[in-house]
């Protein structure tokens, strides 16, 4: 009679384990079904979102980049008049030219400077491309410069040049090579003053002015 009391207490503390254990099981099981129903909606959710925002730059980039130009100012083979300090006239010119509204200067395409010397003679400046910094007056032109100047009958071939149209004065940097009446020279940088009357080389470092003399053109 004695071991009865304790086989009962026995099989109710083994029911109650159970019982524990299959609550513990069920709240997992309800966990486990909420993640797998929660988790794709989140998923999806933040997928959209990136997808969204990836949309939005999208868009907003097209926008700003159409409304910088709509700024823009365009022009077709514009003419710029001026006059340096001395009273002598300038022509720059261009196959098209963009106002940037940010700076206020021109990019130029295909550029063609005159520069006039007085009695019909001119320096022709052509070149790829350049920017026309008309607050600064100056322009800056490359690559592919030549330089066709009349006063002295050179021709000169270089990557950039930087006129300065208050002065008139014509400079570059960038390396050299002329020809002329006189021969052929080669020079690291060039200076072309009094509206193309007067073209001074120089080198600097290890590169030397270099050239050819040209005695027919010598004995003229």
């Amino acid at each position: 009679m004695s071991e009865q009391p304790a086989q009962d207490e026995q099989k109710r503390a083994d029911e109650a384990r159970v019982a524990r254990a299959g609550e513990r099981w069920r709240t997992r099981s309800r966990r486990v079904k909420l993640y797998r129903r929660v988790l794709p909606i989140v998923i999806l959710m933040l997928a959209g979102g990136a997808l969204t925002w990836t949309v939005f730059r999208t868009v907003m980039s097209g926008v700003e980049r159409k409304a910088s130009e709509s700024r823009e100012i365009r022009l077709d083979n514009p003419m710029f008049h001026g006059q340096d300090a001395q009273g002598r006239s300038f022509v720059i010119g261009a196959q098209g030219a963009v106002r940037d509204p940010a700076t206020g200067h021109f990019r130029l395409v295909g550029p063609l400077l005159r520069l006039n010397l007085g009695a019909r003679k001119t320096t022709e400046l052509t070149a790829d491309g350049g920017t026309y910094l008309e607050t600064q007056r100056k322009v800056v032109i490359g690559p592919n410069v030549k330089i066709s100047d009349g006063g002295t009958g050179w021709t000169l071939v270089t990557p950039e040049a930087v006129v300065d149209t208050e002065t008139g004065v014509v400079t570059g940097d960038k390396g050299v090579q002329g020809r002329g009446p006189l021969g052929s020279i080669n020079a690291s940088s060039y200076a072309i003053y009094d509206q193309g009357q007067r073209v001074v080389f120089n080198g600097q470092g290890e590169t030397k002015v270099s050239g050819t003399i040209n005695p027919a053109g010598a004995d003229r």
